[in-house]
């Protein structure tokens, strides 16, 4: 089977700011001092001697993350799109507080995040959506390299939909982000495609 260890970027400004990045790649998105130290913390304590190769979103804070984690490995690395976050629409780039004054019903109460139905005035990308092209992808990664150990460096929700994918929760809303540079892993079946999740947002 494949392993999948699927890492979340380290922090950014945009993430202090409590700013919808979706898929804005500038430079406020990209990885700030504390984001770059944590990629180091996880770097020094979580050994990638085991892996056979990295696949990252192609977004600068993913590429600048993964190539921290192999500093001193020389991984192959590659980029994939559908690892890239949610796009969240015309709600890329404003801040959850502006958006809750005008959307209040849209935001979760107890997490804060957003409800699948926020897509509809936002024209944003559907939860479901990002689910199927990580599913895709997670299948068609696992059908080419069906033994391998596999370092994914992606984006919160993003990585949220590989756990979805693999334990398919009735409520959207159960399975929250999880929180900068922590490690998911998953593995799936080369047979029959068939994904467990084995642990989430752990940090070393």
């Amino acid at each position: 089977m494949t392993e999948f260890y699927i890492v979340r970027h380290g922090q950014t400004q945009a993430n202090t700011q409590d700013i919808k990045q979706g898929t804005i790649n500038s430079p406020e998105t990209y990885l700030n001092d504390t984001g770059k130290a944590q990629a180091q913390a996880l770097h020094d304590h979580f050994d990638l001697k085991f892996a056979d190769r990295i696949i990252a979103s192609p977004l600068e804070r993913t590429k600048q993350t993964a190539a921290i984690l192999n500093m001193g490995y020389e991984l192959p690395i590659s980029f994939d799109p559908r690892l890239k976050e949610i796009s969240y629409g015309s709600w890329d780039g404003q801040t959850n507080a502006e958006l809750r004054k005008q959307y209040p019903e849209l935001f979760n109460p107890v997490t804060g995040e957003v409800y699948p139905d926020y897509a509809i005035p936002a024209k944003g990308e559907e939860f479901t959506a990002v689910e199927a092209r990580v599913r895709e992808f997670t299948e068609e990664t696992t059908q080419r390299y069906p033994e391998e150990k596999i370092i994914i460096v992606s984006h919160g929700f993003t990585v949220r939909s590989f756990a979805a994918n693999a334990v398919q929760p009735t409520d959207p809303m159960s399975i929250p982000e999880p929180e900068n540079t922590s490690v998911t892993k998953v593995i799936c079946t080369p047979d029959t495609f068939e994904q467990y999740l084995i642990y989430y947002n752990r940090r070393y």
